[in-house]
């Protein structure tokens, strides 16, 4: 098993003058403790589940872009990208300029997006629900476009493009990894069927029927199941110096039995920097084998 870190809250004790120095030390702490990879939100206004809307909150492809400066290993990415809030040749732009300046560590996290208070509240227009999940597979479409050599007029319901061109082209091949974030059983199970190399779910019991769900998706699509990296949100706590460790591993294998690869989540009191160390230590080692 793997670990990634997302960073849900960026208020920390030092406030806004010290988030860039707090920051980066978050960074290259991950980094070097073997976290698999960092990732932030994509959201303008931090969300009901962390804390009030008026909380500090960083635009997600611009903190990306910081991280990438302030690490040297650890994959990059969103958890995960809305799909509204950007049209489809920006975002393929944002994610190739964020795998070249990385050197290939960039990864598109996506999904349909769901917070429509914040969105309304910037003026960004936000579909209903059928709509959203239109764009999401024609982004797909276009971003997979635009990493490959056609640049020819992508013509879809909701976007077109004349020229899909993308210079300088990314450095992952063959183009940096998708990860599509929900668990709809419907639509968005078959879009990680049909166009991803990652899911992202909840750790939920229902994850094991997820992936089976899954499973005939990529049988009905003709694509490798077994390819696709299985993720799931979760949440790192070691406590005091380390004392709920054990515990945190208990966890992690209890998720590991289920079928997930990968748990990426928020680390508690982050911006000491000690508990990623901890978790450098103690936990990445004893899961890897799980």
């Amino acid at each position: 098993m793997k670990l990634g870190l997302q960073i849900p809250d960026f208020t920390f004790p030092g406030g806004p003058g010290r988030l860039g120095a707090d920051l980066a030390a978050i960074a290259e702490a991950a980094d070097a403790a073997g976290f698999d990879r960092i990732g932030v939100m994509d959201h303008f206004f931090q969300i009901r589940m962390v804390g009030p809307a008026d909380r500090e909150m960083l635009e997600s492809y611009t903190t990306l872009g910081f991280l990438a400066a302030h690490t040297k290993r650890a994959k990059l990415n969103t958890v995960v990208t809305g799909v509204v809030y950007r049209h489809p040749g920006v975002l393929a732009k944002a994610v190739t300029t964020l795998d070249v300046l990385s050197g290939g560590r960039a990864e598109l996290g996506i999904g349909a997006a769901w917070n429509e208070d914040e969105a309304r509240s910037l003026g960004i227009p936000f579909p209903p629900l059928a709509e959203r999940f239109e764009r999401l597979e024609e982004t797909l479409q276009i971003c997979l476009r635009m990493w490959s050599e056609d640049d020819s007029p992508y013509e879809g319901r909701h976007y077109q493009l004349a020229r899909p061109l993308n210079s300088p082209q990314a450095l992952s091949r063959p183009h940096p990894p998708i990860m599509i974030g929900g668990s709809g059983e419907r639509k968005t199970l078959r879009l990680v069927a049909k166009y991803a190399q990652a899911c992202n779910l909840f750790p939920t019991p229902e994850l094991p029927r997820k992936l089976e769900v899954l499973r005939r998706h990529c049988e009905a699509e003709g694509a490798d199941y077994d390819a696709i990296e299985k993720t799931a949100m979760f949440s790192f706590d070691v406590g005091e110096r380390g004392a709920g460790v054990g515990k945190l591993v208990g966890r992690l294998k209890w998720l590991a039995g289920m079928g997930v690869q990968t748990a990426i989540g928020s680390v508690a009191d982050v911006w000491k920097v000690e508990p990623l160390e901890i978790i450098g230590r103690q936990v990445i080692p004893a899961v890897a084998g799980f």
